[in-house]
């Protein structure tokens, strides 16, 4: 398995090439031994969602248990068990994705504020 700083600096990378935002924190819940990392990004809003699920070896390394992509307006997470698979499914629907949603939002405002006035 891969270092969670691995698998954020390549998601980092990914992210700050294609003109998209983050903010990441860092959860230890009390009744599991798991550590969670979740970082939130987008390019307008911060709506997109990237939960890491991960535990420590007894060597002091990470593990990583899974991945979970929620993107704005899904009602299920995608999962995924290692960065290959991220990125691949972020490179092939993001940019897509975040177009389409900010378009419908776009216009869902123009129709309100035409209608207020």
């Amino acid at each position: 398995m891969q270092e969670v700083f691995i698998i954020l600096s390549r998601t980092k990378q990914f992210l700050r090439k294609n003109g998209f935002f983050y903010k990441k924190e860092y959860m230890r819940p009390l009744l599991t031994p798991e550590n969670i990392y979740i970082f939130k990004f987008g390019k307008k809003q911060l709506d997109n969602r990237l939960i890491v699920r991960y535990s420590h070896k007894w060597t002091g390394r990470q593990r990583i248990k899974e991945i979970d992509l929620r993107l704005h307006k899904q009602k299920h997470p995608r999962v995924f068990r290692t960065e290959a698979e991220l990125l691949e499914y972020l490179k092939s629907r993001l940019l897509n994705h975040d177009a389409k949603v900010h378009d419908d939002f776009d216009e869902e405002e123009e129709v309100s504020n035409g209608a207020s006035k």
